[in-house]
């Protein structure tokens, strides 16, 4: 039977209304309808309290996150109206909480209630009024306490007023955000205090406190940064700083377009070089733009302008060398700029970027000014900001062209692989699903593990000796090892090179590796676990994804073999042992510590190693890469005092039993 088609008409056409306007459609307003949309929907009732506090009307807000997910919001400013509203002929509790494009702020620029305001268009107290599963309000002003009651965007008993005969005054929300509009309300702990330290840190001088109710009690914490961004800064880089921290700030009138409304900017900076701390944080209005937009494109014209004119000035490039780019500032910059405008150009509800033509040349020229005047009275400063920029410049350049030798290295086609690989044992299939590469330990293990090897899926690849421990090597002493290049060739997926200029250009791509199992297979021995450390630490520096994706592998090999005139068996340390010998207890048995792998009979090796029904694997677990590079770097790097107190601690465990009788 044909599916019958639903007409397109006139009477198609649908308008949202009310509630539904948010709650069918949250991510127009809030960006997404899931947590992050969630979480937004929370900054909206905390900004409308910082716009009242930035305006001098109370020194502290109250955030409390209860255990059912509800939020509450207290301020100490002037209370917003919700009583009758004679010019609009309508309570203002209607228009505030209950309509769209309603709000107090669209007069910014012409004298109005605020003058810098994070909101701007009317939606968010009410959008996230809608969005909630209920809302109450409790407000204090004009010598009267009012109270709203919200369920599912709708208001329930109408406007409580009651005499209020206290001298505090302010509003007081606290609401839960529905599970019906929002995939998920479980808002974590760190947004609410990141957002917190945010405000606080360019709202100079108000105290935002945070509670987390756990249980029948409060936990309190409370964020505030008396001289604002300049104790941030501070506070970010602490001693590790290569100038001293500036803070400049300055005022300027214009417009976007000739044809546009004239207004004020406000710029606030603080920032200081460091060749440790690396920070950019932009605020406008008091709201965090993540994604920058005009005071991130200020910041890269001028600082990039004005260092280059500085080292050009200062003779200190080297014959034909190229520019700095603000990537090589940017290494050693922290900056944080608060600025505000009576006028302002968000790139959407979410505030995350703006994009005002006359602030980005504003800052320009103001940043370009400050600069050229700061080197000008800070010589010595200057000099040591310029030659550490070059540092950055010249090390992003070697690591570059390393990067490019690093890839014409590893382009090895799979193809001619045992041709370009010394003593590499490639296997027939060509389905990295199934193939496997067994990485052994010299010439010896090669020859017995190759015979004992299923050649249809299992190859070899032999490491002589032991490699170059990975973490104390430069990278370009790694990549002129041949055995590590090798390596990597024959893993295929290139490497991960982590490096502050080289961050950008890895070569690494999971897809290209060849293999489903990496396993590394080492003697039983002290050198062996040596050796298996140095690959293993090897793997974690050049290509970590490895590892967190469960890749690796470490092939256990028997520590004895016990022989009866019925069967071997293989035991892989002292309890297995004591257990198979109660196990054949009567019996005549003989009983040999390992040999070496390449002293192996290739039927043991197979049956206690190779194959996949017998032998024992160690999966190198992503959860243990944390502790992993905490024991490399204590063990292998550069913590001398560390490495003694472990050995002063644990070394007696690893000496052999000696009798000292």
């Amino acid at each position: 039977m044909a599916k019958k088609v639903k007409e397109y008409g006139n009477d198609s056409i649908t308008q949202l209304k009310g509630p539904d306007q948010v709650r069918l459609r949250p991510a127009v307003i809030f960006g997404s309808d899931g947590l992050d949309g969630c979480e937004h929907s929370v900054f909206e009732i905390i900004s409308n309290s910082a716009d009242e506090a930035r305006e001098g009307y109370g020194k502290k807000i109250i955030v409390t996150k209860y255990t059912d997910h509800s939020v509450e919001v207290q301020d100490f400013g002037r209370g917003a109206p919700v009583d009758f509203n004679n010019k609009e002929q309508q309570y203002n509790y209607v228009l505030l909480f209950e309509t769209l494009y309603a709000g107090s702020k669209y007069n910014t620029n012409n004298g109005g209630d605020y003058e810098y305001s994070i909101g701007l268009n009317g939606l968010g107290l009410a959008s996230t009024q809608f969005a909630s599963e209920y809302m109450d309000v409790e407000i204090k002003r004009d010598g009267y306490k009012y109270n709203l009651h919200f369920e599912k965007g709708f208001n329930i008993g109408g406007l409580k007023k009651e005499e209020y005969s206290g001298k505090d005054t302010g509003t007081k929300i606290k609401w839960k955000p529905d599970l019906d509009v929002f995939t998920e309300i479980d808002i974590p702990t760190e947004y609410f205090v990141d957002t917190l330290k945010r405000q606080a840190v360019v709202n100079e001088g108000v105290s935002f406190i945070f509670r987390e109710q756990q249980g029948a009690r409060f936990i309190e914490k409370e964020i505030c940064y008396k001289n604002g961004i300049a104790d941030y800064i501070s506070e970010v880089v602490g001693e590790d700083s290569i100038s001293s921290i500036q803070t400049w700030n300055t005022e300027r009138k214009g417009r976007d377009r000739d044809d546009k409304p004239e207004y004020k900017v406000k710029i606030n900076a603080a920032l200081c070089f460091s060749n440790k701390k690396q920070m950019k944080e932009y605020y406008h209005n008091s709201s965090w733009l993540e994604h920058g937009g005009a005071p991130e494109k200020a910041v890269r014209n001028a600082f990039t302008y004005q260092l280059d004119a500085y080292i050009k000035q200062q003779n200190k490039y080297s014959k034909n060398e190229s520019k700095v780019t603000f990537q090589d500032v940017e290494e050693c910059l922290a900056i944080v700029i608060s600025s505000f405008s009576t006028l302002v150009s968000y790139e959407n509800q979410t505030k995350k970027s703006i994009t005002n033509k006359f602030i980005q040349e504003a800052m320009t020229d103001f940043f370009k000014h400050q600069l050229e005047i700061y080197f000008i009275e800070n010589k010595a400063e200057a000099d040591k900001i310029a030659d550490q920029v070059l540092i950055n410049k010249r090390s992003r350049e070697r690591s570059e062209k390393e990067r490019i030798n690093i890839k014409k290295t590893l382009q090895t086609s799979g193809s001619d692989m045992a041709n370009r690989v010394q003593k590499f044992v490639d296997c027939r299939s060509k389905d990295p699903n199934e193939r496997e590469v067994f990485i052994v330990e010299g010439d010896s293990a090669l020859g017995s593990c190759k015979l004992a090897r299923d050649a249809q899926f299992q190859a070899i690849m032999p490491v002589r000796g032991k490699i170059l421990n990975c973490l104390k090597s430069e990278y370009d002493k790694i990549f002129k090892s041949e055995i590590i290049t090798d390596l990597i060739k024959v893993l295929g997926c290139g490497v991960e090179v982590k490096s502050k200029a080289n961050k950008d250009l890895s070569t690494f791509n999971i897809d290209n590796l060849r293999w489903n199992k990496i396993i590394i297979c080492t003697d039983a021995d002290v050198d062996g676990f040596h050796i298996r450390t140095l690959i293993l630490t090897m793997i974690y520096r050049l290509m970590p994804t490895l590892i967190t994706e469960g890749k690796v592998f470490i092939a256990e090999t028997p520590l004895y073999e016990i022989n009866t005139k019925d069967k071997p068996y293989f035991a892989y340390d002292e309890q297995e042992k004591a257990e198979i010998l109660k196990l054949i207890e009567g019996q005549k048995y003989t009983i040999q510590r390992s040999k070496g792998l390449g002293e192996n009979q290739p039927d043991m090796m197979n049956l206690t190693t190779m194959n996949p029904d017998t032998r024992r694997l160690i999966r190198v677990l992503p959860e243990d890469a944390e502790y992993t590079a905490t024991v490399f770097d204590m063990l292998l790097g550069d913590d001398l005092q560390g490495r003694k107190d472990y050995i002063a601690e644990n070394g007696y465990l690893y000496i052999d039993d000696v009798d000292v009788s």
